[in-house]
Protein backbone atom coordinates (compact mmCIF):
# COMPACT_ATOMS: atom_id res chain seq x y z
CA UNK A 1 0.00 0.00 0.00
CA UNK A 2 1.67 3.61 -0.59
CA UNK A 3 2.05 5.31 2.22
CA UNK A 4 0.20 7.92 1.76
CA UNK A 5 -2.80 6.09 1.45
CA UNK A 6 -2.57 4.24 4.60
CA UNK A 7 -2.52 7.36 6.21
CA UNK A 8 -5.69 8.41 4.14
CA UNK A 9 -7.34 5.40 5.49
CA UNK A 10 -6.38 5.73 9.16
CA UNK A 11 -7.59 9.38 9.26
CA UNK A 12 -11.35 8.83 7.26
CA UNK A 13 -11.88 6.43 9.08
CA UNK A 14 -11.05 8.62 12.33
CA UNK A 15 -13.56 10.96 10.78
CA UNK A 16 -15.77 7.93 10.54
CA UNK A 17 -16.53 7.15 13.88
CA UNK A 18 -17.47 10.70 14.23
CA UNK A 19 -19.74 10.89 11.63
CA UNK A 20 -21.40 7.71 12.29
CA UNK A 21 -21.61 8.15 16.59
CA UNK A 22 -23.46 11.83 15.92
CA UNK A 23 -25.59 10.88 12.93
CA UNK A 24 -29.48 11.17 13.70
CA UNK A 25 -28.58 12.98 16.47
CA UNK A 26 -30.22 16.03 15.79
CA UNK A 27 -33.20 14.67 14.44
CA UNK A 28 -33.55 12.91 17.95
CA UNK A 29 -33.12 16.56 19.27
CA UNK A 30 -35.88 17.83 16.79
CA UNK A 31 -34.33 21.24 17.14
CA UNK A 32 -34.72 23.96 14.83
CA UNK A 33 -33.42 24.23 11.36
CA UNK A 34 -30.26 27.13 12.10
CA UNK A 35 -29.40 25.08 15.36
CA UNK A 36 -29.42 21.66 12.82
CA UNK A 37 -27.19 23.49 10.66
CA UNK A 38 -24.89 24.81 13.38
CA UNK A 39 -25.00 21.42 14.33
CA UNK A 40 -24.00 19.53 11.30
CA UNK A 41 -21.24 22.58 10.85
CA UNK A 42 -19.40 21.50 14.12
CA UNK A 43 -20.02 17.70 13.18
CA UNK A 44 -18.05 18.48 9.97
CA UNK A 45 -15.29 21.13 11.59
CA UNK A 46 -14.85 18.08 13.94
CA UNK A 47 -14.23 15.58 11.40
CA UNK A 48 -12.23 17.65 9.41
CA UNK A 49 -9.53 17.96 12.49
CA UNK A 50 -9.54 14.22 13.52
CA UNK A 51 -8.52 14.11 9.69
CA UNK A 52 -5.69 17.06 9.93
CA UNK A 53 -4.77 15.72 12.78
CA UNK A 54 -4.23 11.97 11.64
CA UNK A 55 -2.22 13.20 8.84
CA UNK A 56 -0.42 16.00 11.42
CA UNK A 57 1.24 13.22 13.36
CA UNK A 58 3.19 11.79 10.80
CA UNK A 59 3.18 14.47 7.91
CA UNK A 60 3.77 17.67 10.09
CA UNK A 61 4.62 20.27 7.26
CA UNK A 62 2.35 19.25 4.09
CA UNK A 63 -0.26 21.58 3.18
CA UNK A 64 -4.01 21.06 3.54
CA UNK A 65 -7.16 22.13 1.36
CA UNK A 66 -10.12 21.45 3.43
CA UNK A 67 -13.80 22.24 2.74
CA UNK A 68 -14.52 23.59 6.41
CA UNK A 69 -11.07 25.34 6.78
CA UNK A 70 -9.45 26.25 3.50
CA UNK A 71 -6.22 26.20 2.31
CA UNK A 72 -3.64 25.55 4.95
CA UNK A 73 0.30 25.81 3.35
CA UNK A 74 2.61 23.85 4.82
CA UNK A 75 7.07 24.19 4.97
CA UNK A 76 6.46 21.45 1.88
CA UNK A 77 3.83 22.61 -0.31
CA UNK A 78 4.56 20.36 -3.01
CA UNK A 79 2.37 17.73 -0.54
CA UNK A 80 -0.56 18.62 -0.35
CA UNK A 81 -3.77 17.14 0.74
CA UNK A 82 -7.37 17.69 -0.39
CA UNK A 83 -10.31 16.86 2.16
CA UNK A 84 -14.23 16.67 2.29
CA UNK A 85 -14.88 15.56 5.54
CA UNK A 86 -18.61 15.05 5.06
CA UNK A 87 -19.40 14.89 1.28
CA UNK A 88 -23.65 14.80 1.60
CA UNK A 89 -23.88 17.21 4.48
CA UNK A 90 -27.50 17.71 3.56
CA UNK A 91 -28.53 14.30 3.17
CA UNK A 92 -26.55 13.56 7.00
CA UNK A 93 -28.56 16.85 8.25
CA UNK A 94 -31.77 14.88 6.84
CA UNK A 95 -31.23 11.52 8.42
CA UNK A 96 -30.43 10.25 4.98
CA UNK A 97 -27.81 7.41 5.30
CA UNK A 98 -26.02 8.60 1.92
CA UNK A 99 -22.75 10.27 2.43
CA UNK A 100 -18.64 9.94 2.51
CA UNK A 101 -15.81 11.38 3.30
CA UNK A 102 -13.30 12.36 0.56
CA UNK A 103 -9.78 12.61 1.49
CA UNK A 104 -6.91 13.24 -1.63
CA UNK A 105 -2.94 13.47 -1.13
CA UNK A 106 -1.27 15.33 -4.36
CA UNK A 107 2.30 15.63 -5.03
CA UNK A 108 3.25 18.83 -6.99
CA UNK A 109 -0.28 19.11 -7.88
CA UNK A 110 -1.02 15.26 -9.55
CA UNK A 111 -3.13 13.36 -6.99
CA UNK A 112 -1.32 10.40 -5.78
CA UNK A 113 -3.73 8.26 -3.32
CA UNK A 114 -7.49 8.69 -2.34
CA UNK A 115 -9.53 7.39 -0.20
CA UNK A 116 -13.80 7.65 -0.18
CA UNK A 117 -15.05 6.49 2.68
CA UNK A 118 -18.50 5.36 3.52
CA UNK A 119 -18.56 5.16 7.65
CA UNK A 120 -22.38 3.55 7.58
CA UNK A 121 -21.83 1.26 5.30
CA UNK A 122 -18.61 0.27 6.33
CA UNK A 123 -17.73 0.62 2.49
CA UNK A 124 -13.76 2.12 1.81
CA UNK A 125 -13.06 2.86 -1.82
CA UNK A 126 -9.33 3.68 -2.36
CA UNK A 127 -6.89 3.29 -4.80
CA UNK A 128 -2.87 4.42 -5.84
CA UNK A 129 -1.50 5.99 -8.73
CA UNK A 130 -0.74 3.50 -11.32
CA UNK A 131 -1.73 0.54 -8.87
CA UNK A 132 -5.40 0.20 -9.00
CA UNK A 133 -8.44 0.73 -7.27
CA UNK A 134 -10.15 -1.33 -4.69
CA UNK A 135 -13.18 -1.69 -2.40
CA UNK A 136 -12.42 -3.06 0.69
CA UNK A 137 -9.38 -4.36 -0.48
CA UNK A 138 -10.78 -5.96 -3.29
CA UNK A 139 -10.51 -4.71 -7.16
CA UNK A 140 -12.92 -2.81 -8.78
CA UNK A 141 -13.45 -1.60 -12.29
CA UNK A 142 -15.12 0.63 -14.57
CA UNK A 143 -18.22 -1.49 -16.37
CA UNK A 144 -17.95 -2.50 -20.01
CA UNK A 145 -21.31 -1.09 -21.23
CA UNK A 146 -20.97 0.00 -24.97
CA UNK A 147 -22.85 3.30 -25.09
CA UNK A 148 -25.65 5.44 -23.63
CA UNK A 149 -28.26 3.09 -24.51
CA UNK A 150 -29.46 1.05 -21.18
CA UNK A 151 -26.77 2.54 -19.25
CA UNK A 152 -27.76 4.34 -15.64
CA UNK A 153 -26.22 7.73 -15.13
CA UNK A 154 -25.75 9.48 -11.68
CA UNK A 155 -25.94 13.17 -11.30
CA UNK A 156 -25.84 16.32 -9.51
CA UNK A 157 -28.01 19.62 -9.84
CA UNK A 158 -26.18 22.82 -9.66
CA UNK A 159 -27.64 24.24 -7.19
CA UNK A 160 -25.28 26.91 -6.40
CA UNK A 161 -24.93 27.90 -9.71
CA UNK A 162 -28.60 29.05 -11.08
CA UNK A 163 -26.76 30.64 -14.39
CA UNK A 164 -26.55 27.09 -15.58
CA UNK A 165 -29.73 25.61 -14.46
CA UNK A 166 -31.29 26.16 -18.50
CA UNK A 167 -28.17 24.58 -19.50
CA UNK A 168 -28.00 21.75 -17.39
CA UNK A 169 -32.01 20.81 -17.48
CA UNK A 170 -31.00 20.42 -21.39
CA UNK A 171 -28.23 18.52 -21.05
CA UNK A 172 -30.34 15.72 -18.69
CA UNK A 173 -32.95 15.91 -21.43
CA UNK A 174 -30.78 15.00 -23.66
CA UNK A 175 -29.43 11.97 -21.76
CA UNK A 176 -32.29 11.14 -20.51
CA UNK A 177 -34.09 10.01 -23.79
CA UNK A 178 -31.19 7.77 -24.16
CA UNK A 179 -29.95 6.18 -21.24
CA UNK A 180 -31.82 3.71 -18.90
CA UNK A 181 -32.30 5.77 -15.50
CA UNK A 182 -30.34 8.64 -14.19
CA UNK A 183 -29.42 8.78 -9.90
CA UNK A 184 -29.44 12.41 -7.94
CA UNK A 185 -27.89 10.54 -4.65
CA UNK A 186 -26.49 13.70 -3.25
CA UNK A 187 -22.61 13.29 -3.19
CA UNK A 188 -20.82 13.45 -6.23
CA UNK A 189 -17.65 11.68 -3.78
CA UNK A 190 -19.71 8.42 -3.47
CA UNK A 191 -20.99 8.79 -7.53
CA UNK A 192 -17.36 8.77 -8.79
CA UNK A 193 -16.37 5.76 -6.17
CA UNK A 194 -19.88 4.31 -7.79
CA UNK A 195 -19.03 4.52 -11.26
CA UNK A 196 -15.57 3.06 -10.42
CA UNK A 197 -17.28 0.00 -8.33
CA UNK A 198 -19.64 -0.53 -11.89
CA UNK A 199 -22.43 0.73 -9.90
CA UNK A 200 -23.31 3.40 -12.04
CA UNK A 201 -22.10 3.42 -15.52
CA UNK A 202 -21.28 7.11 -15.83
CA UNK A 203 -21.29 10.70 -13.75
CA UNK A 204 -21.36 14.35 -15.08
CA UNK A 205 -22.29 17.65 -13.16
CA UNK A 206 -21.32 21.27 -13.26
CA UNK A 207 -19.55 23.25 -11.08
CA UNK A 208 -18.19 21.26 -8.17
CA UNK A 209 -15.41 21.52 -5.78
CA UNK A 210 -11.90 20.33 -5.85
CA UNK A 211 -12.63 18.28 -2.54
CA UNK A 212 -15.70 16.90 -4.24
CA UNK A 213 -14.11 15.37 -7.53
CA UNK A 214 -9.94 14.93 -6.29
CA UNK A 215 -10.00 11.65 -4.83
CA UNK A 216 -13.02 9.77 -6.24
CA UNK A 217 -11.56 10.91 -9.74
CA UNK A 218 -8.12 9.29 -9.33
CA UNK A 219 -10.76 6.03 -8.07
CA UNK A 220 -12.52 5.95 -11.46
CA UNK A 221 -9.25 6.27 -13.53
CA UNK A 222 -7.25 3.39 -11.36
CA UNK A 223 -10.50 1.09 -12.12
CA UNK A 224 -10.21 1.47 -15.35
CA UNK A 225 -12.47 4.63 -16.50
CA UNK A 226 -11.76 8.33 -17.85
CA UNK A 227 -12.59 11.78 -15.90
CA UNK A 228 -12.50 15.13 -17.79
CA UNK A 229 -14.16 18.57 -18.12
CA UNK A 230 -17.36 18.70 -20.50
CA UNK A 231 -14.61 19.69 -23.29
CA UNK A 232 -12.70 16.55 -22.81
CA UNK A 233 -9.86 17.70 -21.54
CA UNK A 234 -8.32 17.92 -17.79
CA UNK A 235 -9.54 21.04 -16.62
CA UNK A 236 -12.43 19.80 -14.28
CA UNK A 237 -9.96 20.42 -11.18
CA UNK A 238 -9.89 24.26 -11.84
CA UNK A 239 -13.48 24.35 -13.49
CA UNK A 240 -15.58 21.89 -11.32
CA UNK A 241 -17.62 20.60 -14.81
CA UNK A 242 -16.84 16.94 -14.86
CA UNK A 243 -17.60 13.89 -16.83
CA UNK A 244 -16.62 10.29 -15.57
CA UNK A 245 -17.46 7.15 -16.45
CA UNK A 246 -15.75 3.87 -19.19
CA UNK A 247 -14.72 5.58 -22.05
CA UNK A 248 -17.14 4.89 -24.09
CA UNK A 249 -20.06 6.31 -22.06
CA UNK A 250 -17.86 9.33 -21.87
CA UNK A 251 -17.67 9.81 -25.50
CA UNK A 252 -21.42 9.38 -25.37
CA UNK A 253 -22.09 11.82 -22.56
CA UNK A 254 -19.69 14.19 -24.19
CA UNK A 255 -21.24 14.15 -27.73
CA UNK A 256 -24.77 14.49 -26.37
CA UNK A 257 -24.02 17.08 -23.75
CA UNK A 258 -21.73 19.32 -26.18
CA UNK A 259 -24.99 20.94 -28.26
CA UNK A 260 -26.51 22.66 -24.61
CA UNK A 261 -23.45 23.48 -23.37
CA UNK A 262 -22.28 27.57 -23.01
CA UNK A 263 -19.62 28.31 -25.00
CA UNK A 264 -17.41 28.54 -22.16
CA UNK A 265 -17.78 24.96 -21.31
CA UNK A 266 -17.15 23.95 -24.90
Amino acid sequence: MHPMLNIAVRAARAAGKILSKNFGVEADLNIQAKSQHDFVTEIDKAAEQAIIRTIQKTYPDHSFLAEESGAHEGATPEHQWIIDPLDGTTNYLRGIPHFAISIAYLHKGTVQAAVVYDPLREELFSASRGAGAQLNGKRIRVTKQRDLNGALLATGFPFKRKDLVESYQNVFGSLFEQTSDMRRAGAAALDLAYVAAGRMDGFWEFSLQPWDIAAGGLIVREAGGLVTDFAGGHGFMQSGHVVAGNPKVVQGILSKARPHLPSSMK
